[in-house]
């Protein structure tokens, strides 16, 4: 199949990674249909990656209307060959003092959103036995991580998820594989560090490569994972993270 004839989805494609990954896909011709909540984001997205970038927004959130949202990529674009799952929103308090509904909050948006989106996306791929889905994981699935209990409980889900998907789903001609983000640069990320000196020197200490990585690390894994290059690959959880996945 040729490359520029393949269409994907990337939620969350209005920013940070999720943008990054649009960035690389369209670089390599794919039809990349960028996907999120924030209209205004993925407008100014949409024109940075152009013409070969379109915009649709979804709140993930709202469950009932992923089918009638895949069913209208289907007619608009006739196919849809990759599926990236990079929305995911993240918490950070003490244990104690999650409610119960911060914690569905959480595993309804990086969990079960990613499920209802991939089931029905599936369900087209089965019928041409093709595709590729990517999962965003996280170090917080790798290691234990403090005050992120809820947003550990779903990263680790996705690595779950995206092993039993590769299982049952390879042998119908669709990969399923997760990246694992280390620590990536953003004004964010590099915010939070600076005005922490402990937790940098922490993050640093056992990131054995000794810097955070870039967004475009991460878009560099999704376009391996989705091209023919990884056509025998399926099931992993692939760290791009500097080795901190194994620093001490």
């Amino acid at each position: 199949m040729m490359e520029n004839k393949r269409v994907a989805i990337v939620t969350g494609g209005g920013s940070g990674l999720g943008l990054a990954i649009a960035q690389k896909f369209v670089q390599s011709g794919i039809t990349t249909i960028i996907v999120g909540r924030n209209v205004e984001k993925l407008n100014s997205a949409k024109e940075l990656l152009g013409n070969l970038c379109f915009a649709k927004p979804l709140d993930i959130n709202h469950l009932k209307t992923i089918p009638t949202f895949v069913s209208s990529v289907l007619e608009q674009f006739g196919k849809i060959d990759i599926l990236v799952n990079n929305a995911g929103i993240n918490l950070k308090k003490e244990f104690t003092e999650v409610t119960d509904q911060d914690f569905q909050n959480i595993l309804t948006t990086n969990v079960t959103a990613v499920f209802a989106l991939s089931r029905e996306v599936v369900k087209h791929m089965l019928k041409r036995k093709i595709g590729c889905i990517i999962n965003i994981s996280s170090m917080a699935a790798q290691y234990g991580l403090p005050k992120v209990i809820a947003y550990t409980a779903s990263k680790t889900a996705i690595d779950g998820m995206t092993r039993a998907m590769a299982v049952e789903l390879s042998p119908k001609g669709i990969r399923v594989n997760a990246i694992a983000p280390g620590f990536i640069y953003s004004a964010m990320t590099e915010k939070a560090l600076n005005s922490d000196p402990e937790r940098k020197a922490k993050v640093f200490g056992r990131t054995p490569m000794g810097y955070m990585g870039q967004p475009e690390d991460i878009g560099n894994a999704a376009l391996y994972l989705a091209s023919d290059a990884a056509k025998y690959v399926t099931g992993v959880v692939l760290p791009v993270d500097g080795g901190n996945s194994i620093g001490f």
